[in-house]
């Protein structure tokens, strides 16, 4: 890590990271020091001001201490790819650090800082935590300011932290969120979160069928898939294949070009200050063509169409970061194979606008660590950290009930994105979490006019699995509000949810199902609706 040595920065000692020493990677700003990007001949490049992520820390307080290795220009999930020496994971001489944020990772992982600041734009920054045992945040793109970043794919690119418990990143990623008008990649948080981004996560979606792991990944899998059923609410099998079509695309596609579009001036003349592997990566994408960039774009737009659905059931995925922990000695051999694999699970999140974050899972058989990660929409990010903070056994920091407001579980045609959810929100209604019934409730289809409606009805029979409703705050008289438009035989009662918590919540009684077409089996009415290809 290259020192800043004593260097006054005037930071205040009363902010809420007052003291805080925090590295920083070697393609973001630091005043004062070189930004070389893993290229030695950018170390004349001294900063004139902080990279808005570092201006941001420093004035909460934190003090930078230096800058870390990478792979150069952030083109690589290895942390081989430096002409200042390859990284190694802190449990394993023989095996990668993962990268590109290798050095920050180390740092925080080996107790040099407790904080590092990295970047992730195919699974930079939460790749190396999973091969280092530590968290790695991924914000929602534009969440945090890019200014100050030496790009690799402008539209990409993420800034990251890196620190041993989830509450040190969530501190971090307060005092770093923020509109910057100077970026014009910066996004500011909506004040309403968006259509389907509960504020509890508790609906936790794994892969249905096998995954391309190997053989200590796969057992470490196991062991987290389990670890899951204990942390989440509820778990459920879902369709990951647009999601990892999407991953494929990043190298497949017409990506490259945007990285021959950042650096790509800095690639000739050859040199030994320039890593082979990421040169002859970079300027493959002069060859693409206008035409496969816009091929590319509609097939991504097509894989993040289908991959939407899953949002609508689950509030996060559950992915293992990667399919296994190469050895420096396999990269060698095979440096674009190996690292092409590493990204099956991380390279589609930022294609598709999404959150994500990287938390330890244990160790594998053989004493390597073992990652996984949380994937969920855009601004998902804080119930996200939520659900991360429960699985690492961090104190729960859900917010408590606010006064004058009732939660109401629905079941039909008020779940998010069908006919009548629209009424819950314009009474100020907000997603609160998704949530399965206790035992003893059956699901029908209701025999009225118009939208087709379901009716929830308490019963002595009902499965033990329950129905899949949604949890919705609303203010009190938005209840009362909403009342007079509820039709019979629908009403207002008492739902008891799996987790033994009771809500009101649109019940049927047992007198208006005459007609009714019993849909039990399938567990809720979106897949009702899904199963029959019902117009909505």
């Amino acid at each position: 890590m290259d020192q800043l040595g004593t260097r006054e920065r005037g930071v205040p000692t009363d902010g809420p990271l007052a003291g805080l020493r925090f590295a920083v990677k070697d393609n973001l700003d630091v005043a004062g020091l070189p930004t070389t990007g893993a290229c030695p001949a950018l170390a004349d490049r001294v900063a004139e001001r902080d990279a808005e992520a570092v201006r941001r820390l420093a004035a909460a307080g934190a003090v930078p201490v230096g800058k870390t290795n990478m792979d150069q220009f952030a083109t690589g999930l290895v942390g081989t790819r430096s002409p200042y020496g390859a990284c190694h994971s802190v449990a394993s001489r023989d095996h990668v650090s993962g990268g590109s944020s290798s050095g920050s990772a180390v740092a925080v992982a080996s107790g040099q800082v407790p904080l590092a600041l990295g970047t992730d734009t195919a699974g930079s920054g939460r790749v190396p935590a999973a091969f280092n045992g530590i968290v790695g945040i991924k914000p929602t793109r534009g969440l945090v300011s890019t200014r100050g970043l030496m790009p690799a794919c402008r539209s990409l690119d993420c800034v990251t932290t890196f620190t041993r418990t989830v509450a040190e990143g969530r501190a971090a990623l307060a005092v770093l969120a923020g509109y910057d008008d100077e970026d014009p990649w910066s996004r500011a948080a909506p004040a309403v979160p968006p259509a389907g981004v509960a504020a509890e996560a508790r609906v936790v979606g794994v892969p249905a069928g096998p995954l391309d792991l190997d053989p200590a990944h796969e057992a470490a899998w196991k062991r987290a898939v389990d670890r899951a059923h204990e942390v989440a609410d509820v778990v459920v099998e879902v369709d990951v294949t647009a999601f990892l079509a999407a991953a494929r695309l990043l190298y497949e596609g017409p990506w490259p070009a945007e990285r021959y579009a950042a650096f790509g001036a800095l690639l000739t003349p050859d040199g030994p200050h320039l890593d082979p592997t990421v040169r002859a990566i970079a300027l493959a994408g002069r060859g693409v063509t206008g035409e496969e960039v816009f091929t590319g774009l509609d097939r991504l737009a097509t894989l993040r169409r289908r991959g939407e659905a899953v949002w609508w059931d689950v509030d996060a995925l559950l992915l293992p970061v990667t399919p296994g922990h190469p050895t420096l000695a396999k990269v060698t051999a095979d440096p674009v194979g190996v690292n092409a694999r590493l990204g099956t699970y991380t390279n589609f999140v930022n294609l598709l606008d999404l959150a994500a974050v990287a938390v330890p899972a244990g160790e594998r058989d053989d004493g390597l660590p073992f990652g996984v990660q949380f994937v969920g929409p855009a601004f998902a990010d804080g119930p996200l950290l939520d659900l991360a903070s429960r699985w690492c056994g961090e104190p729960d920091v859900r917010p408590a009930p606010r006064p004058g407001r009732t939660l109401l579980a629905v079941a039909g045609a008020h779940l998010s994105g069908l006919p009548l959810n629209g009424q819950l929100v314009s009474l100020g209604g907000r997603l609160h979490r998704r949530a399965r019934t206790g035992p003893g409730y059956r699901l029908y289809r209701l025999p009225t006019a118009g939208v087709p409606r379901p009716g929830l009805a308490a019963t002595t029979d009902g499965p033990t699995s329950g129905i899949a409703v949604e949890v919705w705050d609303l203010p009190d008289q938005g209840v009362g509000a909403l009342l007079g438009s509820i039709p019979p035989p629908l009403g207002l009662g008492t739902v008891a949810l799996a987790d033994g918590t009771c809500v009101t919540g649109f019940m049927t009684a047992e007198g208006g199902l005459r007609g009714a077409e019993d849909i039990t089996q399938f567990g809720g009415w979106r897949a009702y609706l899904t199963t029959n290809q019902t117009t909505t």
